[in-house]
Protein backbone atom coordinates (compact mmCIF):
# COMPACT_ATOMS: atom_id res chain seq x y z
CA UNK A 1 0.00 0.00 0.00
CA UNK A 2 1.18 3.70 -0.76
CA UNK A 3 2.72 5.82 2.02
CA UNK A 4 -0.49 7.45 3.09
CA UNK A 5 0.05 11.23 3.06
CA UNK A 6 2.42 10.99 0.22
CA UNK A 7 1.54 12.52 -3.14
CA UNK A 8 1.14 8.91 -4.67
CA UNK A 9 -1.08 8.05 -2.53
CA UNK A 10 -4.67 7.74 -4.65
CA UNK A 11 -6.32 6.51 -1.37
CA UNK A 12 -9.65 8.57 -0.31
CA UNK A 13 -9.84 7.81 3.25
CA UNK A 14 -13.00 9.88 3.74
CA UNK A 15 -14.74 6.75 1.04
CA UNK A 16 -12.40 4.47 2.98
CA UNK A 17 -15.09 5.21 6.43
CA UNK A 18 -18.03 5.39 4.08
CA UNK A 19 -17.75 9.46 4.88
CA UNK A 20 -18.68 12.14 2.33
CA UNK A 21 -15.26 13.32 0.70
CA UNK A 22 -14.30 16.74 -0.57
CA UNK A 23 -15.64 19.81 1.27
CA UNK A 24 -17.83 17.81 3.44
CA UNK A 25 -15.14 15.45 4.63
CA UNK A 26 -12.98 17.98 5.56
CA UNK A 27 -15.88 20.16 7.87
CA UNK A 28 -16.40 16.45 9.98
CA UNK A 29 -15.34 16.42 13.29
CA UNK A 30 -12.98 13.92 14.74
CA UNK A 31 -16.18 12.94 17.02
CA UNK A 32 -17.89 11.87 13.58
CA UNK A 33 -14.81 10.13 12.38
CA UNK A 34 -14.71 8.16 15.45
CA UNK A 35 -18.32 7.16 15.28
CA UNK A 36 -17.75 5.93 11.08
CA UNK A 37 -14.98 4.13 12.03
CA UNK A 38 -16.46 2.02 15.20
CA UNK A 39 -19.40 1.45 13.43
CA UNK A 40 -17.80 0.22 9.81
CA UNK A 41 -15.42 -2.31 12.24
CA UNK A 42 -18.43 -4.26 13.40
CA UNK A 43 -19.60 -4.24 9.95
CA UNK A 44 -16.60 -5.26 8.08
CA UNK A 45 -14.72 -7.48 10.99
CA UNK A 46 -13.17 -10.73 9.31
CA UNK A 47 -14.93 -12.57 12.06
CA UNK A 48 -17.77 -11.22 10.40
CA UNK A 49 -17.06 -12.33 6.87
CA UNK A 50 -15.44 -15.69 7.48
CA UNK A 51 -15.63 -16.59 3.90
CA UNK A 52 -14.66 -13.26 1.99
CA UNK A 53 -10.99 -14.03 1.14
CA UNK A 54 -10.11 -10.14 1.46
CA UNK A 55 -12.07 -9.32 4.63
CA UNK A 56 -8.77 -9.27 6.23
CA UNK A 57 -7.10 -6.63 3.91
CA UNK A 58 -10.26 -4.58 3.90
CA UNK A 59 -10.04 -4.39 7.99
CA UNK A 60 -6.59 -3.32 7.69
CA UNK A 61 -7.23 -0.74 5.07
CA UNK A 62 -9.83 0.66 7.37
CA UNK A 63 -8.13 0.80 10.51
CA UNK A 64 -5.13 2.78 8.26
CA UNK A 65 -7.34 5.43 7.08
CA UNK A 66 -9.14 5.69 10.22
CA UNK A 67 -5.71 6.54 11.77
CA UNK A 68 -4.92 8.53 9.03
CA UNK A 69 -7.71 10.65 9.41
CA UNK A 70 -7.11 11.41 13.03
CA UNK A 71 -3.54 12.76 12.62
CA UNK A 72 -4.51 16.52 11.92
CA UNK A 73 -1.60 17.23 10.28
CA UNK A 74 -2.04 14.64 7.82
CA UNK A 75 -5.44 15.19 7.13
CA UNK A 76 -4.83 18.89 6.95
CA UNK A 77 -2.32 17.90 4.03
CA UNK A 78 -4.85 15.44 2.55
CA UNK A 79 -7.49 17.94 2.18
CA UNK A 80 -5.52 20.43 0.52
CA UNK A 81 -4.41 17.42 -1.80
CA UNK A 82 -7.98 16.21 -2.51
CA UNK A 83 -9.29 20.16 -3.16
CA UNK A 84 -6.49 21.30 -5.72
CA UNK A 85 -7.49 17.14 -7.69
CA UNK A 86 -10.86 19.26 -7.44
CA UNK A 87 -9.51 22.44 -9.08
CA UNK A 88 -7.54 20.89 -12.03
CA UNK A 89 -10.86 18.48 -12.64
CA UNK A 90 -12.85 21.85 -13.01
CA UNK A 91 -10.32 23.96 -15.29
CA UNK A 92 -9.78 20.43 -17.62
CA UNK A 93 -13.71 20.39 -17.82
CA UNK A 94 -14.09 23.93 -18.70
CA UNK A 95 -11.19 23.56 -21.04
CA UNK A 96 -13.00 20.55 -22.62
CA UNK A 97 -16.16 22.54 -22.99
CA UNK A 98 -14.44 25.80 -24.36
CA UNK A 99 -12.53 23.76 -26.68
CA UNK A 100 -15.67 21.59 -27.80
CA UNK A 101 -17.53 24.43 -28.40
CA UNK A 102 -14.98 25.87 -30.53
CA UNK A 103 -14.41 22.75 -32.47
CA UNK A 104 -18.24 23.01 -33.25
CA UNK A 105 -18.78 26.52 -33.76
CA UNK A 106 -15.98 26.08 -36.82
CA UNK A 107 -17.29 23.12 -38.08
CA UNK A 108 -20.74 25.04 -38.68
CA UNK A 109 -19.00 27.70 -40.08
CA UNK A 110 -17.62 25.50 -42.48
CA UNK A 111 -20.79 23.51 -43.40
CA UNK A 112 -22.48 27.13 -43.66
CA UNK A 113 -19.87 28.15 -46.10
CA UNK A 114 -20.28 25.02 -47.97
CA UNK A 115 -23.36 25.17 -48.07
CA UNK A 116 -23.97 28.65 -49.09
CA UNK A 117 -20.86 29.75 -50.72
CA UNK A 118 -20.28 32.06 -47.85
CA UNK A 119 -20.05 32.28 -44.25
CA UNK A 120 -22.65 31.89 -42.16
CA UNK A 121 -24.89 34.93 -40.58
CA UNK A 122 -25.92 35.53 -37.03
CA UNK A 123 -29.60 34.59 -36.39
CA UNK A 124 -30.12 38.07 -34.50
CA UNK A 125 -28.72 39.72 -37.59
CA UNK A 126 -31.73 37.64 -39.31
CA UNK A 127 -34.09 38.87 -36.69
CA UNK A 128 -33.12 42.09 -37.09
CA UNK A 129 -32.74 42.32 -41.10
CA UNK A 130 -36.24 40.94 -41.05
CA UNK A 131 -37.88 43.34 -38.69
CA UNK A 132 -36.26 46.01 -40.87
CA UNK A 133 -37.64 44.49 -44.19
CA UNK A 134 -41.13 44.31 -42.54
CA UNK A 135 -41.11 48.09 -40.93
CA UNK A 136 -40.04 49.57 -44.60
CA UNK A 137 -43.06 47.36 -45.94
CA UNK A 138 -45.47 48.56 -43.74
CA UNK A 139 -44.34 52.37 -44.47
CA UNK A 140 -44.60 51.54 -48.09
CA UNK A 141 -48.08 50.65 -48.38
CA UNK A 142 -49.16 53.03 -45.80
CA UNK A 143 -47.59 55.69 -48.41
CA UNK A 144 -50.08 53.33 -50.82
CA UNK A 145 -52.75 53.84 -48.73
CA UNK A 146 -52.54 57.67 -48.43
CA UNK A 147 -51.55 58.03 -52.07
CA UNK A 148 -55.04 55.51 -53.02
CA UNK A 149 -57.01 58.41 -50.97
CA UNK A 150 -55.41 61.29 -52.53
CA UNK A 151 -56.36 60.72 -55.95
CA UNK A 152 -59.51 60.07 -55.12
CA UNK A 153 -59.33 56.57 -56.38
CA UNK A 154 -61.83 54.56 -54.16
CA UNK A 155 -63.86 51.66 -55.58
CA UNK A 156 -63.84 49.56 -51.94
CA UNK A 157 -65.29 52.01 -50.28
CA UNK A 158 -69.17 51.62 -49.78
CA UNK A 159 -69.61 55.70 -49.64
CA UNK A 160 -67.65 57.87 -50.98
CA UNK A 161 -64.40 59.51 -48.70
CA UNK A 162 -64.79 61.68 -45.90
CA UNK A 163 -61.96 63.46 -47.28
CA UNK A 164 -64.01 64.24 -50.45
CA UNK A 165 -67.27 65.59 -48.75
CA UNK A 166 -64.88 67.95 -46.67
CA UNK A 167 -62.87 69.40 -49.39
CA UNK A 168 -60.36 66.11 -50.53
CA UNK A 169 -58.14 64.00 -48.64
CA UNK A 170 -55.15 66.97 -46.97
CA UNK A 171 -52.01 67.56 -49.17
CA UNK A 172 -50.08 65.52 -46.97
CA UNK A 173 -52.17 62.61 -47.14
CA UNK A 174 -49.48 60.26 -47.64
CA UNK A 175 -47.50 61.48 -44.40
CA UNK A 176 -50.29 61.20 -42.19
CA UNK A 177 -49.41 60.72 -38.56
CA UNK A 178 -50.40 56.82 -37.99
CA UNK A 179 -51.38 58.49 -34.03
CA UNK A 180 -54.35 59.96 -35.73
CA UNK A 181 -55.75 57.12 -37.10
CA UNK A 182 -58.30 55.22 -35.74
CA UNK A 183 -59.12 51.41 -36.84
CA UNK A 184 -63.21 51.44 -36.11
CA UNK A 185 -65.25 48.02 -36.07
CA UNK A 186 -68.79 46.96 -35.41
CA UNK A 187 -71.01 43.93 -35.37
CA UNK A 188 -74.97 43.83 -35.51
CA UNK A 189 -74.92 45.86 -39.50
CA UNK A 190 -72.33 46.14 -41.85
CA UNK A 191 -74.13 49.68 -43.40
CA UNK A 192 -75.54 50.80 -39.94
CA UNK A 193 -72.74 53.29 -40.07
CA UNK A 194 -72.02 55.84 -42.88
CA UNK A 195 -69.62 58.29 -43.35
CA UNK A 196 -71.52 61.08 -42.27
CA UNK A 197 -72.91 59.74 -38.88
CA UNK A 198 -69.67 58.41 -37.88
CA UNK A 199 -68.46 62.05 -38.40
CA UNK A 200 -70.89 63.14 -36.17
CA UNK A 201 -69.72 60.58 -33.43
CA UNK A 202 -65.92 61.24 -33.85
CA UNK A 203 -66.63 64.78 -34.37
CA UNK A 204 -67.20 66.00 -30.84
CA UNK A 205 -63.57 64.69 -29.67
CA UNK A 206 -62.26 66.83 -32.39
CA UNK A 207 -61.81 68.17 -36.07
CA UNK A 208 -61.60 65.27 -38.55
CA UNK A 209 -59.91 65.07 -41.54
CA UNK A 210 -61.03 61.71 -43.51
CA UNK A 211 -63.57 58.56 -42.91
CA UNK A 212 -63.32 55.61 -45.14
CA UNK A 213 -65.88 53.08 -44.56
CA UNK A 214 -65.02 49.41 -46.13
CA UNK A 215 -66.37 47.03 -48.32
CA UNK A 216 -67.08 43.49 -46.34
CA UNK A 217 -68.85 40.52 -47.66
CA UNK A 218 -70.79 39.83 -44.16
CA UNK A 219 -73.52 42.05 -43.64
CA UNK A 220 -73.25 41.83 -40.12
CA UNK A 221 -69.66 43.27 -39.38
CA UNK A 222 -68.20 46.85 -41.02
CA UNK A 223 -65.37 48.58 -39.97
CA UNK A 224 -63.88 52.29 -41.53
CA UNK A 225 -60.97 54.27 -41.21
CA UNK A 226 -61.12 57.35 -39.42
CA UNK A 227 -58.29 60.35 -39.79
CA UNK A 228 -58.54 62.80 -36.59
CA UNK A 229 -56.60 66.14 -37.05
CA UNK A 230 -54.69 65.54 -34.32
CA UNK A 231 -52.87 62.68 -32.39
CA UNK A 232 -54.94 64.80 -28.96
CA UNK A 233 -58.07 64.47 -30.86
CA UNK A 234 -57.50 60.60 -32.05
CA UNK A 235 -56.31 60.10 -27.88
CA UNK A 236 -59.40 61.82 -26.39
CA UNK A 237 -61.65 59.48 -29.08
CA UNK A 238 -59.95 56.57 -28.10
CA UNK A 239 -60.41 57.18 -23.50
CA UNK A 240 -63.89 57.95 -24.16
CA UNK A 241 -65.06 54.02 -24.43
CA UNK A 242 -68.13 54.79 -22.96
CA UNK A 243 -69.53 57.22 -25.40
CA UNK A 244 -69.44 54.05 -28.24
CA UNK A 245 -71.67 51.60 -26.21
CA UNK A 246 -74.38 53.48 -25.58
CA UNK A 247 -75.63 52.94 -29.13
CA UNK A 248 -77.77 50.21 -29.93
CA UNK A 249 -74.45 49.34 -32.73
CA UNK A 250 -71.73 49.25 -30.09
CA UNK A 251 -68.32 50.33 -31.87
CA UNK A 252 -64.41 48.81 -31.46
CA UNK A 253 -61.98 51.92 -31.72
CA UNK A 254 -58.46 51.15 -31.57
CA UNK A 255 -55.20 53.38 -32.64
CA UNK A 256 -52.55 52.36 -35.06
CA UNK A 257 -50.29 53.26 -32.89
CA UNK A 258 -46.65 55.27 -33.88
CA UNK A 259 -44.94 51.91 -32.52
CA UNK A 260 -46.40 49.87 -35.54
CA UNK A 261 -48.95 48.11 -33.62
CA UNK A 262 -52.04 47.54 -32.89
CA UNK A 263 -53.59 47.10 -29.86
CA UNK A 264 -55.75 44.07 -28.68
CA UNK A 265 -58.84 45.46 -29.26
CA UNK A 266 -58.90 45.43 -32.56
CA UNK A 267 -59.94 41.93 -33.87
CA UNK A 268 -60.84 42.21 -37.21
CA UNK A 269 -58.41 41.44 -39.83
CA UNK A 270 -60.28 42.20 -43.43
CA UNK A 271 -60.51 39.69 -46.10
CA UNK A 272 -59.09 40.20 -49.19
CA UNK A 273 -60.95 42.17 -51.49
CA UNK A 274 -61.11 43.24 -55.34
CA UNK A 275 -61.38 46.96 -56.45
CA UNK A 276 -60.08 49.34 -59.39
CA UNK A 277 -57.29 50.39 -58.00
CA UNK A 278 -54.26 49.12 -60.42
CA UNK A 279 -52.42 46.38 -59.18
CA UNK A 280 -53.55 46.42 -54.83
CA UNK A 281 -57.30 47.23 -54.07
CA UNK A 282 -57.50 49.65 -51.76
CA UNK A 283 -59.14 46.90 -49.61
CA UNK A 284 -56.62 44.56 -49.99
CA UNK A 285 -53.97 47.13 -49.10
CA UNK A 286 -55.51 48.43 -46.29
CA UNK A 287 -55.86 44.43 -44.84
CA UNK A 288 -52.58 43.92 -45.25
CA UNK A 289 -51.10 47.09 -43.56
CA UNK A 290 -53.02 46.03 -40.77
CA UNK A 291 -52.15 42.60 -40.76
CA UNK A 292 -48.65 43.75 -40.66
CA UNK A 293 -48.98 45.57 -37.71
CA UNK A 294 -51.07 42.66 -35.77
CA UNK A 295 -47.82 40.68 -36.66
CA UNK A 296 -45.37 43.37 -35.35
CA UNK A 297 -47.08 43.99 -32.47
CA UNK A 298 -47.44 39.89 -31.73
CA UNK A 299 -43.38 39.82 -32.13
CA UNK A 300 -42.84 43.07 -29.71
CA UNK A 301 -44.90 40.38 -26.98
CA UNK A 302 -42.99 37.93 -27.79
CA UNK A 303 -39.84 39.38 -27.86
Amino acid sequence: MAAMGQEGDDVDHYEVLRLPSGEEGAALSVEQIEKAYRTQSRLRHPDKRPDDPNATADFQSLASSYKFLRDESLRRQFDARLRGRREAAARAAATGVKRRKAVSDLEERERAFAAGGGPAVDPAELARREDKRKAADVKRELDEFFAAKKSGVSGSASTPPHGDKKGGTPENGPKTDKGKILKVSWEGGADYYTAAKLDEIFKQFGMVEDIVIKTSKSKRKGSAIVVMASKEAAQTALKNHSVYNVFPVPLFVASVQESGGLPARSTQTPEPRTSNIDGTGFSDLEASVFQKLQEAQKRKKCG
